[in-house]
């Protein structure tokens, strides 16, 4: 878990990412974006909404927007991808114990679901994926993302994850070429993690 701080922004509507990300992009200030981001966080009242400080709240909301804008740049690249990968977050399985199925498998290194829960997330998600063609990964930390992506040859990934590690994995994906996607959590911490599974499926 990246951030030194917890978030849950399951109540701020998904409307406020979009337009704020179209903004930026439109001015090409995602880069100076931060006072203004301060201004726009007050008028939504998110740091109130969220329970956030000020700074920790403009610090999450610039690594979405910055998210936002590497997905408008990559869409077009991506969309022309033959070859691709879903990366999940292990933490938003419906169990952390034995009552999930999934198997861990070293060799990959990657959980393989089991699909034992109609209601779990990641269930969810690697059965709308897999009907899409993805091979999907349900991964226990940043650094499998890239023992993975050395022995396949993804030319497409999308990727579950909070602000910061999309910035990290986005880089390594700028350097192997490959055209990358990336799904915003909602809510971080160490276990019952949560993304939307629209946002997934029209990524997707």
């Amino acid at each position: 878990m990246p951030y030194k701080f917890t978030f849950d922004l399951s109540r701020v509507p998904r409307y406020f990412f979009t337009e704020m990300a179209r903004i930026v992009y439109e001015k090409r200030v995602h880069k100076k974006v931060g006072s203004a981001l301060k201004d726009v966080i007050r008028k939504f009242k998110i740091h109130e909404a969220t329970g956030l400080s000020l700074s920790d709240a403009v610090q999450l909301f610039e690594d979405f927007v910055d998210m936002e804008v590497r997905n408008l740049l990559e869409r077009e690249k991506f969309r022309k991808s033959k070859k691709r990968a879903l990366f999940l977050p292990h933490c938003s399985r419906k169990h952390m114990d034995n009552k999930c199925k999934a198997k861990f498998e070293p060799s990959i290194p990657s959980y393989i679901c089991a699909h034992c829960s109609s209601d779990c997330l990641i269930n969810q998600a690697a059965s709308i994926a897999e009907k899409r063609g993805y091979d999907v990964y349900v991964i226990p930390g940043g650094s499998c993302i890239y023992n993975i992506l050395k022995t396949k040859n993804y030319d497409g990934v999308v990727g579950v994850a909070c602000g910061e590690e999309v910035k990290l994995a986005g880089e390594a994906l700028s350097r192997a070429n490959i055209a990358g996607q990336a799904v915003p959590l909602l809510k971080n911490g160490c276990s019952n993690t949560f993304f939307s599974i629209k946002t997934l499926e029209q990524v997707l």
